[in-house]
Formats: C-alpha cells, sequence, structure tokens
C-alpha cells in the first residue's frame, strides 16, 4: 500500500477529513464530530488506505486538542498549517467556492508537496500548564484595561481635573475613586482626613494622593448633570479594577511557581530583562526547547524580531517588518529587551550605539531583541546562565 496524506480542517464541533494519494487524488472525504468514538473510528479507516500516512491540520490547539492528543498517542506524525497559509494556497485550487471539504482537501494537498511544515509533537505538561495561566492573565490585564478605560471617559466627564492627575495604573487613586468620585465629596472630607482614610486602607504615599486630589477638587466647583449616578458607576469601575488587580496577582503567583519548575527556568531569567512573567510566556510560546527551532535565526524570524527582504528587479536590500509571526512572542522579546536598558551595562551600550547610527528608538530596540535572541537561544543550548563576560574556552 502506498503513502497517504489526511488534511483535517478543524473546528469546535466538527471536522472535515480528506485523504488523498500521492496523485493526489481523493480517497476519502468525511466529516466527523468532535468526539473520540468517531476519531478512533476515522483514524482506523484512513489507515486502512495505506501503510504510512502523513496528517495535516489548520489549529494546534483548541477545538483541534482532542484530536491532535489522540493522534500523537497513536504514533501518528502530524504537521501543522496554518489558517493564513491555507487561505492564500486554496487561491491556487479550481473553483472560488470556500466549504470545509475544500480546505482540507487543501491541507492534504499542501501536507503531500512541503517540505518546510512544522511537526506537531505532545507538549510537556509545564508547557501546556504555562500556556493556560498566561493566556488566562492576558484576558485578565486586557479585561483590566477596558474597565479603566471606562473609568477614565467617566470620571472626564465629571471631574477632568482629577482625570489628569491620577495614573490609574496605580493602586492607590483607584482606591481613591472607589470611595470618593466627585469635588464636593472630596472638599467636604477635607486633606487630614482623606489622608486617613487613604492610609487605613494601606495606600502609600496617602498625604501625596490627598494632596492631590484636595488640589483638583478646588479646581472645580460646578456639579454636571448625571455626577450622581456617573459617581455611583465610577466606584462600581474602581471596585472591579481593584478585583481584577488581586484576580492578575494570584495568577502571576501561580505562573512564577510552575515556571520555576521548568528544566531552563534558571538559564531563561538569567538573561537582563527576563522574569518569570516574561519567561513562562517564553516557554508557552516556544516550549523552551530551542531543537525546534534549529538556529537562532528561525526563532527570531518566528518571534518577529528579523526583518524580511522585500527585493524586486533592481531594487536589493530592502528590508521590511515581518507579517507572519508570534506576537505574544515578540512581545516578549520587545519588553525584555526594553528593560535590560535599564539594567544591563551591555544593553545600554548596544542601544546607544545603534542610536548614534540614526536609529529610532523602536528601531534600536528591536535591534537589541535580536541580538538578545542569538544569546537566549545559545545559553539554552549549552545549558548555562548569563554571564556579562561570556567564560573562554581553551583548546587543547
Amino acid at each position: 500500500m502506498a503513502e497517504i496524506w489526511a488534511g483535517i480542517d478543524a473546528g469546535k464541533t466538527h471536522h472535515h477529513c480528506v485523504a488523498i494519494d500521492e496523485t493526489g487524488s481523493r480517497l476519502l472525504s468525511r466529516r466527523v464530530a468532535n468526539d473520540e468514538p468517531e476519531l478512533l473510528q476515522l483514524l482506523a479507516d484512513v489507515l486502512s488506505l495505506g501503510e504510512e500516512v502523513t496528517w495535516g491540520i489548520d489549529l494546534a490547539d483548541g477545538g483541534a486538542a482532542l484530536v491532535i492528543a489522540m493522534l500523537l498517542n497513536h504514533g501518528q506524525q502530524v504537521m501543522y498549517i496554518s489558517g493564513r497559509a491555507i487561505h492564500r494556497a486554496s487561491e491556487g485550487y479550481r473553483g472560488e467556492g470556500k466549504t470545509d471539504a475544500k480546505d482540507a482537501g487543501v491541507i492534504a494537498d499542501q501536507a503531500r508537496i512541503r517540505r518546510d511544515l512544522h511537526p506537531l509533537g505532545a507538549g510537556d505538561e509545564i508547557t501546556t500548564d504555562l500556556k493556560i495561566l498566561t493566556a488566562r492573565r492576558s484576558d485578565l490585564v486586557e479585561d483590566r484595561t477596558r474597565t479603566i478605560n471606562r473609568l477614565r471617559a467617566l470620571l472626564t466627564g465629571i471631574f477632568p481635573a482629577l482625570d489628569r492627575a491620577l495614573d490609574l495604573n496605580n493602586t492607590g487613586p483607584v482606591v481613591l475613586l472607589a470611595g470618593y468620585q466627585t469635588p464636593a465629596a472630596i472638599r467636604r472630607l477635607g486633606a487630614k482626613r482623606l489622608e486617613t482614610w487613604l492610609r487605613n486602607r494601606k495606600v502609600r504615599p496617602a498625604d501625596r494622593l490627598a494632596e492631590t486630589a484636595l488640589r483638583a477638587a478646588e479646581s472645580q466647583h460646578t456639579s454636571v448633570p448625571g455626577e450622581k449616578l456617573a459617581a455611583q458607576q465610577i466606584s462600581a469601575l474602581a471596585n472591579e479594577v481593584l478585583a481584577l488587580n488581586h484576580q492578575v496577582a494570584e495568577i502571576e503567583k501561580l505562573i512564577a511557581a510552575r515556571f520555576r519548575e521548568h528544566p531552563n527556568a534558571e538559564v531563561i531569567v538569567s538573561m537582563p530583562g527576563l522574569g518569570p512573567i516574561l519567561g513562562a510566556e517564553f516557554v508557552a510560546a516556544t516550549g523552551g526547547d530551542m531543537t525546534a527551532f534549529g538556529s537562532p535565526d528561525r526563532l527570531a524570524g518566528f518571534g518577529g524580531v528579523a526583518p524580511t527582504p522585500r527585493d524586486s528587479g533592481k531594487i536589493s536590500g530592502n528590508l521590511r517588518r515581518p507579517q507572519r509571526y508570534n506576537r505574544r512572542l515578540q512581545r516578549v522579546f520587545y519588553t525584555s529587551a526594553l528593560m535590560s536598558i535599564r539594567y544591563s551595562d551591555e544593553s545600554r551600550r548596544f542601544y546607544d550605539r545603534k542610536r548614534a547610527e540614526g536609529k529610532r528608538h523602536t528601531q534600536a530596540v528591536m535591534a537589541l531583541a535580536r541580538r538578545r535572541v542569538n544569546v537566549l537561544w545559545a545559553l539554552i543550548r549549552d545549558r548555562r546562565c548569563y554571564q556579562p563576560t561570556p567564560p573562554v574556552t581553551l583548546t587543547a
């Protein structure tokens, strides 16, 4: 029996599978429910068509997690093909229609003809846990940002001076708004009593925040329409922000504790600018295993910190920002590089040199991030921690 390629167009409740032979002829086309019995029957039917089967799929998690785990547990080779790649490849096939069957057929054919696809592997428990925890943290941070924006919109409508004076990314101003939202209420309380009220709620520095709030209250003596109801909503939103702050802090403790169990945790956090949270996001995006990338260039390309050429005809040396990369991993590389400028003399010197060459701030930080990818990749490969001066290797 010949080699078979099977493509799965994955969905939440159902998948569509198409199997083809070496000529591209369809041998099977079936819609199956996302349930283990039907998936096992599909696997048995596809394996009956050929001795060796290569599977392709357009999702790497979510609704495809069950079928991927089942295929890997049965020793099958599963190749990942992104949805964008499938969309673009489908333009080269006959017909303009889009169906699950056509997409599954495109996936199977791409798995047959391409040699650059990334095989999926069974992720270890630590990496899987970090993916779940970091995704939850991202959701909480986004919810907190949306809530703060709504709070600011209401506060600007009734008390613009206080909105300008407070930084709601800090806990103290949010605690203040949970209790007092209008100029009249703050003036009635007075600076001393407001300071005591803040200090009782462990706000630091309470005296400076009380003076700032009273100064803003003294600058506005006009009450706007809807102020009472808006103040109630501001208080409710401020309490939501405080609750979200607590949830973010708790999940960050879980992330840090789970990240420390990873075998490369000590190596990763030895890099200046990389702490447990960014380190956990790095592991969640890459698995913490550099063998999957082969070289630091591939890691940099996957993380979006390596420019891509855009040459044509007589135009050469034209570089542009990449379009296809892991956004979360790029944020890890960029943020850690930005932080390292503050705490690492080597990073500061590299950044200053790039600025002196005429690069903008963002370009200099991206150049530093690209340089740091080489270092991080080598450290994980060699299983050694970062040192400002690398050890000298003596030759015999």
